[in-house]
């Protein structure tokens, strides 16, 4: 039931409005001016306010200004007599949501207020699921390697450097890139992820480039390439050890010029982007058995970080293990559980063959599989090889 807070200095008025608004099922409180309504605002959250503008010591404008230093989510929906409208209408660039004429129209109120509530509802949910990502992006852990990767991402962010992220499957290397991307000047722009080991050879100059309409058989139509697509932010070419020779000159063209051609045109295209660049792979031994270009390498590696594995930080084990715990009680809507300490140490004396990636599947087997407190007995039974 949405709470709503009615101002306005004529008690006909906020009682035609209680009473209509009470009727539909919402929650009313009312001010008689604008000084008393923002006391009320600042004390209780409202869904939505609807505010007179002509009102003895504190006008609508005013309330609507010092509205939004408060709670600036809030949609505050303008009341306006008939002599007000272009008043109201500055209020709506000012940031209220919208405005009423005096009278009322019944209609046009629950349609303005019901809109209002909708976009509060989308404002909601959109800080709850940046917190979600937020937390799921989180870099966890306090041991020397780990802070010398956050170290080296505080200095290469703000920059456009190419940086060639390396480590085993399963350590978080896209973790490592999407944090330089939203620490960098680029954060507002897409990041646009391509897996180099998922795509056909055949396939991955149309992927990256893009294709014209009839420049090969399945070509039934024109194709945006990743490059273009992420224009103005970053494209992060995972796996790039698995990609073609003919594929990595086209990528080192793009890296030396700005420019990309579509497969089966003629015209070049100008392109903006950052590359990050990650491997599970040693380049340079690749680069011996000719799977690799050295040219290449030099240019993706302007900045190389080291992503190692969960055995060499296992210093780090306890504070993923919680960081798990609390993500996936929130996504099963349970309690998060407690892990008791020879629990803990089994599980920081475990062979991670699998990483960071490894861990959380266990923790969210743990979780599912234990009582409500994961002991030894589940690490044994559940995650420990049988012997």
């Amino acid at each position: 039931m949405a709470d709503i807070l009615i101002i306005d200095d004529e008690k006909s008025i906020r009682k035609t409005l209680t009473e209509i608004l009470s009727y539909e099922g919402y929650k009313i409180d009312e001010a008689g001016d604008g000084e008393e309504g923002l006391k009320k605002f600042s004390e209780k959250t409202y869904d939505v306010v609807l505010c007179d503008i002509k009102m003895p010591k504190l006008d609508g404008i005013e309330f609507l200004d010092k509205s939004k230093l408060i709670n600036p989510d809030v949609p505050v929906i303008m009341i306006s007599g008939h002599g007000n409208v272009e008043t109201a209408v500055e209020a709506v660039k000012k940031g209220a949501f919208d405005y009423i004429s005096k009278p009322p129209d019944l209609n046009r109120l629950l349609i303005t207020l019901r809109n209002a509530l909708d976009k509060q509802r989308l404002v909601t949910e959109t800080k709850v699921l940046k917190r979600k990502v937020g937390k799921a992006l989180e870099m966890v852990g306090d041991s020397s390697p780990i802070n010398k990767i956050k170290d080296t991402i505080e200095k290469v962010a703000p920059t456009d450097a190419r940086v060639l992220i390396t480590g085993e499957n399963g350590v978080g290397k896209e973790l490592v890139a999407r944090w330089i991307h939203e620490k960098s000047n680029r954060s507002t722009g897409p990041m646009v992820e391509v897996n180099c080991a998922a795509i056909p050879g055949e396939l991955i100059e149309s992927e990256l480039f893009g294709h014209e309409k009839g420049s090969f058989t399945s070509a039934v139509k024109q194709r945006i390439g990743k490059f273009e697509t992420a224009n103005g932010g970053t494209l992060f070419l995972d796996e790039i050890g698995d990609m073609s020779l003919t594929a990595q000159a086209k990528v080192l063209r793009a890296l030396q010029e700005g420019k990309i051609t579509r497969v089966g045109a003629e015209k070049d295209i100008s392109v903006d982007v950052r590359v990050i660049a990650a491997t599970n792979k040693d380049l340079l031994k690749e680069v011996d058995e000719k799977n690799f270009r050295l040219d290449l390498y030099h240019r993706l590696g302007v900045i190389i970080i080291h992503v190692p594995s969960l055995n060499e930080r296992r210093d780090d084990i306890p504070a993923l293990v919680d960081h798990f715990l609390e993500i996936i009680a929130n996504e099963y809507g349970q309690p998060k559980k407690d892990v008791d300490t020879a629990a803990m140490e089994a599980l920081k004396n475990y062979n991670w063959t699998g990483n960071i990636r490894e861990l959380r599947n266990v923790v969210e087997r743990l979780i599912i599989l234990s009582g409500k407190k994961i002991a030894l007995e589940d690490v044994e039974n559940y995650v420990l090889p049988r012997k």
